[in-house]
């Protein structure tokens, strides 16, 4: 009797210490940055996906693939998709979503005004306890990389409600040439501004090519840097438009410097020529996309990540074709640039769901111990050989240091020279490889592998090598008043600009713009976006 007695307590005693453990591990998951959860955890997302299926391989989900089944594995969480969408059709979902309160647990908001009515309509979980927790050491560190404002945007009243994406310095766009053109003409290589317009004649005279094209946003806004745009030309008269730059003691809104006047009549007389193409008024990215495939297009201005897209498939189309980046000076020497927001995008959990934690745990793993650690990274390499596309991820933001691309261009050469891979990222490995195998005249994957090649060492290596000067854009955030009327003043601008470079309106019309922008309610922005600036340096002197 007492033997069976022994064996019912000893029973008892073990299934309570199995659940005391089984408990035990689920409190430090919940707690860690890389604890896994004994019993699965599923959330529930809005998904902001890529073109073409993000260019995974066949089979592939954004429920299903390479970094959900690592997240499975290690965390033991899995992504259910409850809408999945791009660009304008994400946004409006978002809308939706927002104005219905029917969140998912999950969701990227896209701008600094729906996070804060998701705050003050208390339809958001506060994070401080999950991101002091589970966001891993170095996370941290990539946060702190950046301008204090990385955070702050996303704290209300002491507690974060959001987990930022992180905006890497992109440095200024490159003048990207059809070289096998160039050197077929007997071309010099371009290094200022009329060289691009005179290897933009030749190209047109000589191959029948698309005038330069550009994009009819004709520069980049506070976000990520862009393909298509004229950044440079504006530069080159010190100029900065739709950037809040410092000139005389305040910060003054650059679109009505008159360095714009004089870039928008020299543009004026490019549209004119046909050395700005002259149907930059109807083409969309996907029009000039096409024409570079096409090999009608022989010369953009785009970041350092173009042979990734589009130029990629323009190889992939005609192998002959060399396309290879250029520095343009647009100061003196120098190449100048407008700083960029630090942050765009704004990942929130629904309120009341059970674990916050977990957008924490899935950054830490995806930005630190995959990149870091190097375990089991091998299909995640494979993703980045094959240039699949970042919105694969279950949350399609990036968070990296500010400046990434020096570290992975440093990186990637000294893998390239043999030295020690000694802390050395994991995403830098296969970049590297590429390279090797662009070097080595490689058939497979020999578009990818330039790819790797012009961007992370061709054009990465000329923002190391040469003077480019980075200009501070003094803010990123919104006042009032420009909640009401920006769109408004947006948008008189946008029209203002393509009118004159058109000819639609005359050069003089640039007085009238500015005029209007100041009555219509720019003077008052301007007024409070020097306040806001004036009250933070206070705050954090």
């Amino acid at each position: 009797m007492l033997r069976k007695l022994f064996v019912v307590l000893l029973s008892l005693f073990t299934i309570t210490g199995c659940q005391l453990e089984s408990h035990r591990d689920s409190f430090m998951a919940s707690q860690t940055p890389y604890g896994r959860y004994d019993q699965k955890v599923t959330y529930t997302i809005a998904h902001l996906k890529g073109t073409n299926n993000s260019n995974m391989p066949e089979g592939d989900t954004y429920e299903n693939n390479a970094y959900t089944r690592y997240l499975l594995k290690k965390l033991n969480v899995q992504n259910k998709d409850i809408f999945e969408g791009y660009g304008v059709h994400y946004s409006e979902y978002v809308d939706h979503a927002i104005l219905s309160k029917k969140l998912p647990d999950v969701m990227i908001v896209e701008s600094l005004d729906d996070l804060e009515y998701l705050v003050e309509n208390h339809l958001i979980e506060d994070l401080t306890t999950a991101y002091k927790q589970c966001a891993s050491p170095r996370i941290k560190d990539m946060y702190a990389s950046y301008d204090a404002s990385i955070l702050d945007n996303v704290t209300f009243n002491g507690k974060i409600y959001a987990m930022p994406e992180t905006n890497i310095d992109d440095g200024p766009n490159f003048f990207w040439v059809r070289d096998d053109w160039r050197k077929e003409l007997n071309l010099k290589e371009p290094e200022t501004l009329d060289d691009v317009e005179n290897t933009v004649r030749a190209f047109r005279q000589y191959k029948n090519a698309d005038g330069l094209m550009a994009d009819t946003s004709l520069t980049a806004g506070t976000g990520f840097s862009s393909e298509y745009l004229l950044n440079l030309y504006f530069a080159a008269n010190n100029t900065y438009p739709k950037q809040w730059i410092e000139r005389n003691g305040s910060y003054q809104y650059d679109s009505l410097n008159e360095g714009a006047k004089a870039t928008l009549s020299h543009l004026h007389d490019l549209y004119q020529e046909g050395v700005l193409d002259k149907n930059f008024l109807l083409r969309t990215n996907n029009d000039i996309a096409r024409e570079i495939i096409n090999g009608k297009c022989g010369t953009i201005f785009g970041p350092w990540w173009v042979p990734n897209n589009p130029l990629v498939d323009a190889i992939k189309k005609d192998s002959s074709a060399q396309w290879k980046p250029y520095l343009i000076k647009t100061n003196g020497n120098a190449t100048t640039y407008h700083s960029v927001n630090p942050s765009s995008k704004f990942v929130v959990v629904r309120k009341g769901y059970k674990h916050p934690e977990v957008i924490f745990k899935i950054i830490s793993v995806i930005f630190d111990y995959l990149r870091y650690d190097n375990k089991d990274v091998d299909d995640i390499n494979h993703y980045y050989e094959i240039n699949v596309d970042p919105t694969a991820r279950p949350i399609a933001i990036n968070v990296d240091y500010q400046d990434a691309l020096k570290r992975s261009y440093y990186n990637i050469t000294k893998i390239l020279n043999g030295e020690s891979t000694k802390n050395i990222m994991a995403i830098d490995v296969p970049y590297a490889n590429a390279c090797k195998n662009y070097l080595a005249h490689k058939k497979e994957n020999s578009a990818e592998n330039w790819a790797a090649y012009a961007s992370r060492i061709e054009a990465l290596g000329l923002l190391e090598k040469k003077n480019v000067v980075k200009v501070k854009s003094g803010y990123f955030s919104t006042t009032e008043t420009m909640n009401k009327k920006m769109w408004k003043l947006q948008e008189l601008e946008t029209d203002t600009y393509l009118q004159i470079i058109s000819g639609s309106k005359p050069v003089s019309s640039f007085d009238d713009f500015v005029a209007k922008w100041k009555e219509q309610g720019g003077t008052a922005i301007t007024q409070e976006v020097n306040n806001e600036i004036k009250n933070k340096e206070k705050t954090s002197s």
